[in-house]
């Protein structure tokens, strides 16, 4: 398995490295972190088959789709309690005796 290494792809440095993950699902997993987020990620599973190239092709897609959903507009969305009430069933209309 290949250790931890560094990259740079749009004028962002990346640096990955391969954590065991306490949170479940537990295992090993490539970690990586970006500059200028703060937020670490661990999108996949390490495995032996992996190289360098081949992980840094997956982290640099898995961060491009992130920023393109980051950038999309937010749609609202109702609160559960203020949703509309379903519309009462129409009562039965009885024929007139007569």
């Amino acid at each position: 398995m290949i250790g931890p290494f560094s990259f740079e792809h749009d004028g962002r440095e990346y640096n990955c490295t391969v954590e065991v993950r306490k949170a479940v699902p537990a295992g090993t997993w490539w970690w990586f972190a970006v500059s200028r987020d703060q937020q670490r990620y661990a999108p996949f599973e390490a495995n032996s088959h992996d190289t360098e190239k081949n992980v840094r092709a997956r982290i640099v897609a898995y961060y491009t789709n992130l920023l393109e959903v980051r950038a999309r507009p937010v749609v609202p969305r109702q609160h559960w309690a203020r949703r509309g009430k379903p519309a009462a069933p129409a009562t039965p209309v009885t024929p007139a005796k007569g």
